[in-house]
């Protein structure tokens, strides 16, 4: 008989414990600790893949000069926000974990990228919805593919004897929190469970050099559900958001093992499924007739890709004795850093006005370069003043009130340039970067540089 053991997992963190703990000692939260009986099963399949694939793995040291190296084969999808935050495509081998918001388009968006891949074998695995909900989503999105195939199962023992019948070279398992082994007498969703399926997933994926795309759920804080580990064993790792009542969904990348965790891919929600924004400034900045004060239009620069947004100000007489402070999709800490500049350097009394700032679309923003057009956006709405109407801004700024250069400023004013913006403010400091002499600086657009606050103040107010 297999010997019967159980063991206590930390339901945050992941953490294994031999006996029950009040306190978690990883990650500090309060009654966290579950029992959960883990089978150690002898007769344990550890199935092998040699019959799958023509390529056997080696299990003997080899140098590294031995090597030979390669670029890695991609194959690419139909969409090219997608190939855009994998870093150019599908890696064969590669275990991808797509984690969001219950109801934001995870699933729409990868059926859909199923369904149009036509010459690839597509074994779509569904845990939580029924072949019919598949089928009636898949006519709405008015798709057909011969060589898209469905499993609605929960058993990894099941799910890999199919695969091995199917042998597809694509894999979509919705999601890896309903699925549950054999191996682990435990409920799917626990620490154990999602650890020791994602094993055999990787397991697979890398033996058999098959593509396999996980889709995860997350928890009410905003992290990944299950255990820390699972984001560690994953190549690459996807996280879609967006505000459910905005039409546009980000896709961004958190971890990337065959590319850039810089990259960024934007959609909008539609009947038909999730669409391709290919030229999100032109979303990110609102068509008005209304000249409107508080508004300034930021160049930033997300990944390889330049994007103009808009950042919108409000300073009011404050109220209460405490002025607020509220932001959305900008950092709450660097508002609060911008206004002590102005204070300090530029004379200004926000210390008794409330501050509102919001970036336009429902975007998120970290790029330092759009403190130039936060600062000009608050200095617009305290003035009342509206800016002109063709100019944005693309720079840093610091504590002395200078304003610091940023990098790739050529593909900046060429974004601002292609959406017929007139002038575009930067740092002075730029000038030795950038590679735009009089001669070869874009007809279109003039360059202004600046090294103070207090000179965009004189040449704007």
């Amino acid at each position: 008989m297999s010997k019967v053991k159980t063991s206590f997992f930390c339901q945050q963190c992941g953490q294994e414990s031999v006996k029950w703990v009040g306190q978690c000692p990883s990650c500090g939260q309060w009654n966290t600790f579950v029992e959960e009986l883990l089978q150690k099963d002898n007769s344990k399949n550890n199935s092998s893949w040699d019959d799958y694939t023509t390529g056997k793995r080696t299990g003997k040291t080899i140098s590294l000069s031995e090597i030979k190296s390669s670029e890695e084969k991609r194959f690419p999808t139909a969409d090219t926000e997608l190939n855009r935050v994998l870093g150019g495509g599908i890696v064969p081998g590669s275990l991808v974990l797509v984690a969001g918001e219950p109801g934001i388009g995870k699933s729409t968006l990868f059926l859909q990228n199923g369904l149009w891949l036509k010459d690839v074998i597509v074994l779509y695995i569904s845990g939580e919805e029924s072949e019919q909900q598949l089928k009636m989503r898949a006519d709405r999105l008015g798709l057909k593919n011969d060589q898209f195939y469905l499993l609605t199962e929960t058993s990894t023992q099941t799910i890999f004897q199919e695969i091995k019948k199917l042998k597809p070279q694509l894999v979509i398992v919705d999601s890896i929190q309903t699925l549950q082994t054999a191996h682990i007498d435990s409920s799917p969703g626990s620490v154990s469970q999602i650890r020791e399926c994602t094993a055999e997933f990787q397991r697979f994926a890398k033996e058999t050099n098959t593509p396999v795309f996980l889709i995860g759920h997350i928890t009410k804080d905003g992290s990944i559900a299950g255990p820390k580990i699972l984001e560690h064993m994953v190549d690459t790792v996807l996280q879609f958001e967006g505000d459910r009542h905005y039409a546009y969904r980000i896709l961004r990348t958190l971890k990337n093992r065959f590319g850039s965790t810089a990259e960024l891919g934007i959609y909008e929600m539609t009947d038909a499924g999730m669409r391709a924004v290919l030229n999100p400034s032109e979303i990110l900045i609102t068509q008005k007739e209304d000249q409107l004060s508080g508004i300034a239009i930021a160049a930033t620069i997300e990944g390889m890709r330049p994007l103009l947004i808009e950042v919108q100000a409000l300073v009011t007489q404050s109220v209460y004795g405490t002025p607020q402070r509220t932001v959305s999709g900008f950092d709450l800490r660097r508002l609060q850093l911008l206004l002590a500049v102005l204070e300090k350097r530029g004379g200004f009394h926000f210390g008794m006005k409330d501050v509102f700032l919001n970036i336009a679309g429902g975007i998120k923003v970290e790029d330092p370069s759009i403190d130039l057009a936060v600062l000009c956006a608050l200095l617009s709405s305290y003035e009342d003043v509206t800016l002109p109407q063709h100019i944005c801004f693309a720079g840093e700024v610091g504590l002395s009130g200078e304003i610091r250069a940023v990098n790739r400023i050529e593909q900046r004013i060429a974004e601002a340039e292609k959406l017929g913006f007139e002038k575009i403010i930067v740092s002075k400091y730029n000038l030795g970067k950038q590679k735009h002499s009089p001669s070869n600086r874009p007809s279109g657009i003039e360059v202004i540089t600046m090294g103070r606050v207090e000179e965009v103040y004189r040449y704007l107010f």
